[in-house]
């Protein structure tokens, strides 16, 4: 387990079996490796003594306690988390060198990319593995996600269970975090996917610059057997692919790459693009869905898959849920719309899909909140977004988390101008905001309800309670007879 780990001391027997990885000091039992990772709320470190007192095998820290118990294995290594992911991927068996692996990262349509991909490849015939934000799946298997990128030794257990399963491709998102964290580390990956980058995670990652470097760092680590396929259409695009050893592959609506496709017709029906050459009709909505499509499209074919084959099965799928997700109204066919945008460039987006969709006639209502304990600056842009591509804004809570919902209502605000501070309503109880947006729909108006997306709760203080915006919004349908 220790063969690709930089060791700096290593303390104790060496010889010792071990049946099980944790982080978690309260898992800890004879046979354990207790990894001590330093992180933004607690520092691992604190609990070797109690990890030890449990029977853990070995532990494996950055700095080695005062005291050393003489029948513990104990390993210093420069980097836990680093130490963790080497040593998850040996424990496992490397599970993703028995894979086709495709990550795909990027600030907005990770989670599209990737249930696409592998409902593009379980189509194609192929046993597939799936890890997002969503969900992660062996073939149609769900296993419920809690971040969008597990820790190492989640990861290579699924990963592991994946090739178990008679697996030969897996799609996931990789985040920002996960490659900071090293979560992504000893992977081996057969392609990469660059969507776009906008402002996000600057609570976590500090500056644009921090969250830039983040991301490129997945292709930084593709070896030369991978490909690496980014938008060429983003300005950042070009800049994941600097010093990668991966092929370097690119794709566009707007110029020339590796990949091209030309925007015939965006409607409410769904895309037609010509795809290199190829007329195609597509399911899903929206020009950020056109580069979705794309981007999936050139990844299966750096795979081997023939592009038509890959066209036509493309034709037919719908994307992730709780990804732009329509709920009709049965009564006055208000078209409720549930989106996971909760970045200003994710907003703009879908506002801009509905504008392009929409009737003259058609009044459009937006709900929207911020998280809490996250990314402070894009509130008031959010705000101000909304009001610029609705006719009604009514902002809410989102996940207020640890924060007052009130204070982040209060800098959302900030971005409402003067003009268009009539047609905003702020109303903290989701709920009741989402029951208010609906009853002043008119017959055939759009309720956007955005920033949750596919999450089946809500965040106040530490405590998750059910809360399903696409629930909420047919039920709302339902008690004010829309």
């Amino acid at each position: 387990m220790l063969a690709d780990v930089s060791v700096t001391v290593q303390h104790g027997p060496a010889d010792v079996p071990v049946h099980a990885l944790t982080l978690d000091s309260r898992q800890a039992a004879p046979g354990f490796v207790f990894f001590a990772l330093r992180g933004a709320a607690t520092d691992g470190h604190q609990f070797i003594a109690k990890a030890v007192e449990q029977g853990a095998a070995v532990i494996v820290c950055e700095d080695l306690p005062a005291a050393l118990n003489p029948a513990t294995a104990y390993v210093q290594v420069p980097d836990s988390a680093e130490a963790m992911a080497h040593m998850a991927a040996a424990f496992y068996g490397h599970p993703s060198r028995s894979l086709q692996l495709i990550g795909v990262t990027g600030t907005n349509g990770k989670t599209t990319c990737a249930t696409l991909l592998h409902k593009l490849l379980r189509e194609l015939g192929y046993h597939t593995g799936l890890l997002s934000t969503v969900q992660n799946q062996i073939d149609e298997q769900v296993i419920p996600a809690t971040h969008t990128t597990p820790d190492s030794i989640r990861l290579n257990e699924l990963l592991a269970r994946m090739v178990e399963a008679g697996c030969t491709h897996a799609c996931m998102e990789v985040s920002s975090h996960a490659v900071v964290q090293h979560r992504t580390t000893a992977l081996r990956f057969a392609g990469g996917i660059f969507t776009n980058l906008t402002h996000d995670h600057l609570d976590y990652h500090g500056t644009f610059d921090n969250y830039l470097k983040a991301k490129k760092g997945f292709f930084d680590q593709l070896p030369k057997t991978a490909f690496a396929l980014s938008n060429a259409d983003d300005k950042r695009g070009v800049v994941m692919l600097q010093n990668t050893a991966a092929r370097r592959e690119t794709y566009s609506l707007r110029s020339a790459a590796t990949f091209r496709a030309k925007l015939i017709e965006n409607a409410v029906h769904g895309l037609h693009l010509e795809v290199d050459g190829h007329d195609t009709q597509f399911r899903l909505i929206g020009v950020f869905n056109a580069y979705n499509l794309l981007a999936v499209y050139g990844a299966a074919v750096l795979l081997g898959e023939e592009p038509l084959e890959v066209l036509t099965v493309l034709s037919g799928l719908l994307s992730a849920p709780g990804r732009f997700e329509p709920v009709v109204s049965e009564k006055t066919r208000v078209t409720g719309i549930v989106d996971y945008a909760h970045t200003p460039d994710a907003l703009e987006n879908v506002l801009q899909t509905i504008a392009d969709i929409r009737q003259p006639s058609q009044q459009v209502i937006t709900v929207v909140g911020c998280g809490g304990n996250r990314d402070g600056a894009k509130r008031p842009i959010m705000a101000g977004l909304a009001c610029q591509g609705s006719d009604r804004v009514v902002l809410t809570s989102d996940n207020p988390r640890f924060e007052d919902p009130n204070d982040i209502l209060q800098q959302m605000q900030a971005g409402v101008k003067v003009q268009d501070l009539a047609k905003v309503l702020t109303i903290p109880d989701r709920r009741e905001a989402i029951k208010t947006a609906v009853a002043l729909a008119g017959p055939g108006d759009i309720v956007l309800v955005a920033g949750k997306g596919h999450e089946t709760y809500q965040e106040i203080k530490g405590v998750k309670t059910d809360f399903d915006d696409k629930k909420v919004l047919t039920d709302m349908f339902d008690l004010l007879g829309k």
